[in-house]
């Protein structure tokens, strides 16, 4: 009986061996996290810096990039395994490479402003559009003018809501497309009339003394920021990414509770990691820009139980943006929302863990 015991205990370990994400990694789960230079990415940072990450066996190491579509453009070479990204570059992540949106930190729309300098003329009219009194504007105030912004990004939808709120397009301005911290060195040298920019460069603006005229917020622009995956390395290791996930929420209630108390490490981050350096003023109120997401509320927001889910119509009203821009065409709008790449199973997952 004994003998027959063993053997079958050794046929149901080679059989475990065989199904992917069922038992413990031996050593760590090594994982390359793709993160740009904004609060979101401090969260996994700080997990690394003081050792959180092995409470869940994670071995994670940052690779860097300054704005979303040159993360996508990574993900098919392998360069990242999961990662934080705008819903707008997801949205191409999705059409060209089917990757999956598994999670949300939360509505980035906070934190993407639309700046100008002290004297512009686009400063003297607000509530142009009664339905959005907070933003300011005019088409003749901002008709020719030029915008530095990083194109196909959060900021660049925030920028264009912002527009069409005024009456106008994208065709209405003259955009150059720059990273977010070019855009900044630019705007202060004197170029362009605007500059559209995402948290912590939004916070480098306000210091120089740059205006804002809207922001997601004031546009009803909502953007999610959402945590991705490519669908070759979901689909064979969901237990790491489910992993990750459960770190990384419990990362967001830990940042809940004790929010600005973290401004002098968040600072840390910013100076040493992403190389932007701001007042701890600076930090305390790019903190209380971030309402993050925990995975109650993830959960909540991929539901699809009872209809499309909030991540599913928030995820098509940026296909829209994209459609109006003519980056998509309307069949390759339809094409991205009928893919299943808005998933909460990795959530699931995590939420059992």
């Amino acid at each position: 009986m004994n003998h027959r015991l063993k053997k079958l205990v050794i046929a149901l370990a080679a059989l475990m061996l065989l199904l992917p994400g069922t038992l413990p990694a031996q050593g760590p789960i090594k994982l390359n996290v793709s993160q740009q230079p904004e609060f979101e990415s401090f969260l996994t940072w700080q997990a690394i810096q003081d050792g959180t990450q092995k409470k869940y066996n994670l071995d994670m190491k940052l690779v860097y990039f300054d704005s979303g579509m040159p993360q996508v453009e990574a993900l098919p070479a392998k360069q990242w395994d999961v990662g934080e990204v705008g819903a707008v570059p997801m949205t191409m992540a999705a059409l060209r490479y089917q990757a999956y949106m598994i999670g949300m930190t939360h509505d980035d729309g906070f934190n993407n402003f639309v700046l100008v300098r002290p004297n512009s003329d686009i400063l003297k009219v607000k509530g142009h559009n009664s339905k959005y009194p907070n933003i300011y504007g005019s088409p003749e105030t901002v008709k020719g003018k030029t915008v530095l912004t990083t194109t196909v990004s959060s900021g660049h939808y925030v920028l264009s809501t912002w527009l069409k709120r005024l009456g106008l397009s994208d065709a209405d301005v003259k955009i150059l497309n720059m990273e977010q911290g070019q855009a900044v060195a630019a705007f202060e040298s004197g170029q362009g009339d605007i500059v559209s920019l995402w948290a912590p460069f939004t916070m480098t603006g306000l210091s120089k003394g740059w205006k804002k005229v809207a922001n997601g917020e004031d546009c009803e622009g909502i953007v999610p920021l959402v945590i991705i995956t490519s669908k070759e390395f979901g689909d064979k290791n969901p237990q790491q990414v489910a992993t990750f996930l459960k770190m990384y929420f419990d990362q967001v209630t830990r940042q809940k509770k004790e929010t600005v108390q973290q401004a002098a490490q968040y600072q840390k981050f910013l100076k040493e990691w992403a190389g932007v350096e701001l007042s701890q003023d600076m930090c305390k109120m790019d903190i209380e820009l971030h309402p993050m997401y925990d995975l109650k509320k993830n959960l909540e927001v991929f539901d699809a139980s009872k209809g499309k889910s909030q991540a599913q119509v928030w995820m098509e009203n940026l296909s829209q943006f994209f459609t109006d821009n003519k980056r998509f065409t309307p069949q390759e709008r339809e094409k991205v929302l009928n893919t299943p790449f808005i998933t909460d199973k990795f959530l699931k997952i995590a939420a059992g863990m």
